[in-house]
């Protein structure tokens, strides 16, 4: 995994280090990370990110105490082998769930109508 995989937005209400939790959930979810594979160290995310390697530490600490990832002795965290490739579908999209619900909570605020926000989300999935 290269460093540059993670997107920090600093100014987004949600702390950096669950940001960085919770892209990792996904990313192994989705099967783009596999078991065994090894992550970025904390300096390298902490310094192509800019920020502080204490909150890259604690998210990586985070995620191992989930089950997400291992500390491999000598080389560092990994995704941990013990974690499916990938999930199904539907515990993919629970993954999204929080997202979805503001979404859908800001289309209403703006009264729009389903079908073109669809249209627009599906166009921002390359679709």
């Amino acid at each position: 995994m290269d460093a540059s995989l993670l997107t920090i937005q600093p100014n987004a209400p949600e702390p950096i280090y669950r940001q960085i939790v919770e892209q990792l959930r996904r990313l192994i979810a989705g099967g783009q990370l596999a078991a065994g594979e090894l992550l970025p160290s904390v300096r390298e995310v902490a310094g192509f990110h800019a920020i502080n390697p204490m909150t890259v530490s604690r998210a990586y600490g985070l995620a191992e105490a989930e089950g997400l990832l291992e500390r491999l002795r000598g080389k560092g965290m990994a995704v941990a082998a013990t974690r499916r490739a990938s999930q199904s579908e539907s515990q993919r999209l629970a993954l999204l769930e929080p997202q979805l619900l503001e979404l859908a909570r800001h289309a209403r605020e703006l009264e729009l109508p389903p079908d073109p926000v669809l249209r627009r989300l599906g166009k921002l999935m390359g679709d």
